[in-house]
């Protein structure tokens, strides 16, 4: 049995300017976004955001795209993908901090353009298609995981784009949308592994099974895109597999990508294992806190219809959430299961839209409209009261002196949040006045306008107020930053540093990994040979970086001049007088000369 999904809109002349007003507003909430301040600001964090970047560094300096390295070792667990883009950022613009995120900042802008189209598609509606994109657009998960560099953002782009072509192909079969899924499948492998490939499969398979037409897959074109995907995806991971091969009791690349990186980490037997676990209840939690408030429609959206669409994309959401449900997760491995909700969302505010008064989605979204009121109210008092209760800081406080300190939690992506208290509020005042006033205008707003049937106006008071909060947000980081980098110090021993000089970090070369991006040089560690460095240190042209307790010692007291990164209330012992160059963020830079 054929299955047709709804057909496009008609593209008239009104379409058309309706398209083009949509793609205009989208890119100008983007622009304002995630293509403005928040380029430049905070500076790149420690552990994943500067190591990616330090690799991406490295590509360029080393004009070696196979291998990736990480402060000269090789870097063998991740896809090369983000890392050709950063590189090929920095090759136009430089190694600058900012150049490191605008890539990550231009695949945003493709999901949510991506985004709308799907929308537009499967529910013959450009509003539908818009709220889908906007609810992405102003989601706290997006947004927040594009400030760091990490892949993931990317991974719903390239899902979105291959369920986009299946969704097409439903139409008719034809190789350009086999050959477009086929591709995005490829880019996805070359981005993330093999989840790449893993979740459109199983989301089109399982649909396809359901409505009992297996036989699309037959009409798809299926060898000549498996040679598509094979030609995109093959070339690299053969390469690489030639460029790093066993090097004795040193397993080669095949083994550490495939194996340790994917099949084991998924069954919590990675090897070393420097990574936690979210608890399963706090993976699905999260998704009401990355899609606030737009999530509170998504019940009504899910019993309100049930067709291919709302069928198609429910699995979508099912197939990412219960797959991670089943292995060791971060926070942000939901995030490819935001789409697909933003659109059954987008949908039902759509349709709601073009309803009746009295009609029961009206209803509904008035009553949804009072509980996003009533909770705004008490969020909005709640951050009021933090904001005029909170002390000021005096002028210099290092805001790291008012932390409490989770070490057990930092291998969790947002672990180090936990270290805020009542005590640092005051580092927040403005942040948190900005978004008491959002809660409340914006809830309230929404909430009269659907009393009085403006119910696109609702939703813009919501998207608005989601814009005010995710800058408060920003703003945020931005102070919590000096606690998460070590730009700062790196600063500091910019202007000292030279060429016979020695730059060490006491610990694992992600706790201080901004000093090896902004400095430009390889680190020395001291007593941190393990997370992503572990397993390259083995190979043989590894350079021998690592020092312990006593080779550290010998280097202390000889000639060279020593910049030691140390967390402040962990400084190891030395042989001799050390001076302190600079302090921030619990963390500080101690020399053996002064």
């Amino acid at each position: 049995m054929l299955i047709s999904p709804p057909s496009a809109p008609a593209i008239g002349v009104n379409a058309t300017r309706s398209s083009r007003k949509i793609i205009l507003t989208i890119a100008g909430l983007w622009l304002l976004l995630y293509a403005s301040f928040s380029l430049f600001s905070p500076p790149l964090l420690d552990d994943a955001d500067s190591v990616h970047a330090e690799v991406a560094r490295e590509m360029v300096a080393r004009h070696d795209w196979i291998t990736l390295y990480a402060n000269g070792i090789r870097y063998l667990e991740k896809a090369p993908l983000l890392y050709w883009s950063t590189a090929s950022s920095f090759i136009l613009f430089g190694p600058q901090d900012w150049a490191a995120r605008l890539p990550l900042a231009i695949y945003a802008l493709a999901l949510f353009l991506t985004t709308y189209a799907i929308g537009r598609r499967m529910f013959a509606s450009e509003m539908a298609g818009f709220y889908a994109a906007l609810i992405l657009l102003t989601s706290f998960g997006i947004f927040i995981y594009s400030r760091i560099l990490i892949p993931d953002v990317i991974v719903c782009l390239w899902i979105s784009l291959s369920m986009l072509m299946f969704w097409k192909s439903l139409e008719q079969p034809s190789r350009a949308t086999a050959w477009g899924f086929a591709a995005a499948c490829a880019l996805n492998v070359l981005t993330k592994g093999l989840i790449g490939i893993v979740f459109p499969l199983a989301i089109v398979v399982i649909f396809l099974l359901l409505q009992r037409n297996l036989g699309h897959l037959r009409r798809w074109h299926p060898l000549s895109s498996l040679l598509v995907f094979l030609l995109i995806a093959l070339p690299w991971h053969i390469a690489a597999g030639i460029a790093n091969p066993s090097q004795g009791q040193v397993r080669g690349f095949f083994w550490f990508y495939f194996i340790n990186e994917q099949v084991l980490r998924y069954l919590n037997r990675r090897v070393p294992r420097d990574y936690d676990t979210v608890p399963l209840l706090l993976f699905w939690g999260l998704l009401v806190v990355w899609l606030a408030p737009w999530i509170a429609f998504v019940f009504r959206a899910l019993g309100s219809v049930r067709n291919q669409a709302w069928t198609f994309l429910s699995i979508w959401a099912a197939c990412v959430m219960v797959f991670f449900s089943f292995s060791t997760r971060q926070e942000y491995y939901a995030l490819p299961a935001l789409p697909p909700i933003a659109l059954m969302i987008g949908g039902w505010l759509a349709r709601e839209e073009k309803c009746s008064a009295r009609d029961s989605q009206r209803v509904a979204g008035r009553r949804i409209a009072l509980l996003l009121f009533l909770l705004g109210a008490i969020g909005s008092v709640l951050a009021g009261f933090l904001a005029i209760r909170a002390q000021p800081l005096h002028p210099g406080v290092d805001i790291s002196t008012l932390l409490t300190q989770n070490p057990g939690e930092y291998a969790l992506s947002l672990g180090h949040l936990l270290d805020l208290s009542t005590r640092t509020m005051g580092a927040f005042r403005l942040p948190l006045l900005l978004t008491a006033i959002a809660l409340a205008a914006g809830t309230l707003v929404n909430l009269i306008a659907r009393s009085i049937n403006m119910i696109r106006i609702g939703n813009y008071a919501l998207a608005a107020m989601m814009v005010v909060f995710l800058i408060a947000a920003h703003m945020a980081l931005v102070t919590f930053s000096p606690a998460l980098s070590s730009k700062v110090l790196a600063d500091a021993i910019q202007p000292r540093i030279k060429a016979g000089d020695v730059v060490e970090i006491n610990g694992e070369y992600e706790a201080g990994s901004t000093l090896g991006f902004y400095l430009r040089r390889q680190v020395r560690i001291l007593n941190g040979r393990s997370s992503d460095l572990w397993y390259g240190s083995f190979f043989n042209d590894a350079p021998r970086l690592f020092d312990d307790d006593a080779s550290f010692r010998q280097l202390w007291s000889g000639p060279q001049r020593i910049f030691l990164w140390t967390e402040q209330d962990h400084v190891p012992p030395l042989p001799k007088p050390a001076y302190s160059i600079a302090h921030s963020g619990g963390k500080e830079i101690l020399s053996n000369q002064q």
